[in-house]
């Protein structure tokens, strides 16, 4: 058991604030390090504190924070925590049960709620519905994931207003959407929610652009600068990157010839 750890989280979502609880459940609810912040968190935002953690003798534990820290920082006395990027993938644990092990906590403490957090987290719905998740299930861990990521009324109003103008490319959906946020967007096209669901779905918002789909288009994307991904690779996942304008559109190109070439053998499981 680490009882030396300090807890540093990263962007919150529903998996995080799960974590936070798991943490307090555990006892080392006064080992957490938590700023509030907000998806693609940096390391650095904690810097003077992981310093005086590991002044301290303690580990500091890294929770999804990209690691953006000094040089001087020693990489060796540090614990990430993350499932993203290179992380990523359907045989990888997700963030919470990589928590949970640490902390060694029985069998017992690993709830339905839990499992389905964890799922969500490593697939999205398909992940969901491969465990089992009944409809009302998925619509709750859904609503409560946009919910701690902050998705406003709004942002949902205008993601159906997106979804109901999307363009198909192809087989591939194209919604775009003044929205910051791709989630919602996501969610409302599963027929969980009244939608028709989607084989490949990509979002094109003001400054980024996310896919979310087969795992052989995102091995091609994973080449362009600055992009991320994650999900339940190889298989599925998604991906994103900050671009716009011509840029975007020639992302939108890009993923169309990809899933249309006939060499490239994909999974055809939808959204």
């Amino acid at each position: 058991m680490a009882g030396v750890d300090r807890y540093f989280l990263g962007g919150n979502d529903l998996e995080m604030e799960e974590i936070r609880a798991l943490l307090r459940e555990a006892g080392r609810g006064d080992r957490i390090v938590d700023r509030g912040l907000s998806w693609g968190a940096r390391a650095s935002a904690y810097v003077d504190e992981i310093r005086d953690a590991l002044t301290r003798g303690e580990t500091p534990v890294l929770v999804e924070l990209i690691d953006d820290l000094p040089a001087d920082i020693d990489r060796a006395r540090l614990v990430e925590i993350d499932h993203h990027g290179d992380r990523a993938g359907a045989d990888q644990p997700a963030a919470i049960e990589q928590v949970f092990q640490r902390l060694g906590l029985p069998p017992s403490a690993w709830t339905r709620r839990r499992a389905l957090v964890a799922a969500n987290d490593v697939g999205h719905v398909p992940a969901l519905r491969r465990v089992g998740a009944t409809a009302a299930e998925i619509r709750d861990i859904r609503d409560a994931d946009r919910r701690a990521q902050g998705v406003s009324e709004a942002v949902e109003a205008e993601s159906r207003r997106a979804l109901a103008a999307a363009e198909q490319v192809g087989p591939l959906l194209v919604v775009r959407t003044t929205a910051p946020t791709s989630s919602a967007i996501a969610d409302f096209v599963l027929p969980e929610y009244g939608g028709s669901g989607a084989d490949d779905l990509l979002v094109v918002m003001p400054d980024t652009v996310s896919f979310y789909g087969r795992g052989a288009v995102i091995a091609d994307l994973k080449e362009v600068p600055g992009s991320w991904w994650g999900g339940a690779l190889p298989e599925r996942g998604y991906w994103g990157v900050t671009v716009s304008g011509e840029a975007a559109d020639a992302v939108v190109a890009r993923v169309s010839r990809l899933l249309e070439r006939d060499p490239i053998q994909l999974d055809r499981t939808p959204l």
